[in-house]
């Protein structure tokens, strides 16, 4: 099967429309359209719907879309393998954007600092996507905040994920800071719970944000508070760009990475993930109960 087919029925489900994947893909919205009617014969069955000037996948192209990505990721790993020759041992890697904006990234400098020779694939996935990826051996080892309770799936805890109320103002009380411009970052449903908890009586959120970085630059260009890593926000504090919110309290997350139970680099797994500073000393290779 030809690889360009894939890659633009991928393209096209992604963005929905024929013209904005031709131009992602530096080709005519022709030949996008010849690709599909091309995959759509090959595989005998129609992946798309047309009505109404939406397109959407069909059944068929629903199931498809699970063998697509892994076909990708297959032939992404086989060609980054070949090209790093025998001495170079590949790891998958990925992290919900919760986590990266935690600070996954000094984990991963650390891991290429002790471990150079290793070949590195570095994704960053929604929650249901990075577990699926990994059931579907496109990944080694993911982290996430919210791990699932699958039995093909081991789960360790790696570390502690801190959260300060911060604010652009040296004085904002928390009164002002939960009332006034509050806005509310999405570090899972168990932050949530945990904010609620610590304030029953506070308003509405001035503005919802799923991303931890987005809100740390909106904060700083047009004012307000938010619950925020303090690795995330550690130089700006130090700056005296951001303030912690006096009287506000710390909201604690853990990380947890998933894997496979059964795979062939469970060793190495094992290394990369001694790599947290901060590991949480548990028994290996046993499950983390809810």
């Amino acid at each position: 099967m030809d690889i360009d087919l894939v890659r633009t029925f991928l393209e096209v489900e992604r963005l929905r429309h024929f013209g904005k994947a031709s131009d992602e893909l530096f080709v005519t919205q022709a030949a996008v359209s010849a690709r599909v009617k091309s995959l759509e014969n090959l595989l005998g069955v129609s992946l798309f719907s047309r009505q109404f000037r939406q397109i959407e996948l069909t059944p068929e192209g629903h199931r498809f879309k699970r063998y697509a990505e892994r076909f990708i990721a297959d032939w992404r790993k086989a060609r980054h393998d070949v090209a790093m020759g025998s001495g170079k041992e590949q790891l998958a890697l990925g992290g919900t954007w919760r986590v990266w904006d935690a600070g996954l990234q000094e984990w991963l400098h650390d891991v290429y600092a002790k471990y150079s020779h290793l070949a590195l694939i570095v994704e960053s996935h929604t929650p249901d996507t990075l577990v699926r990826r990994l059931l579907d051996g496109q990944l080694d080892v993911g982290f996430i905040l919210e791990p699932p309770q699958i039995d093909a799936l081991e789960i360790v805890e790696v570390a502690l994920l801190k959260l300060v109320m911060v604010s652009n103002k040296p004085e904002m009380s928390l009164e002002q800071a939960l009332n006034e411009r509050f806005i509310m970052v999405d570090w899972g449903l168990g932050q949530a719970v945990q904010q609620r908890r610590l304030y029953p009586d506070a308003h509405e959120p001035y503005l919802r944000i799923a991303q931890a970085g987005i809100a740390m630059d909106f904060i700083k260009q047009f004012g307000g508070a938010a619950y925020l890593s303090t690795r995330m926000v550690l130089d700006e504090v130090k700056r005296g760009e951001l303030f912690p919110v006096k009287g506000a309290k710390p909201i604690e997350r853990m990380v947890y990475a998933i894997h496979p139970v059964r795979s062939e680099r469970l060793e190495l797994i094992d290394k990369v993930i001694d790599q947290f500073e901060y590991r949480v000393s548990l028994p290996r290779r046993s499950k983390v109960v809810q």
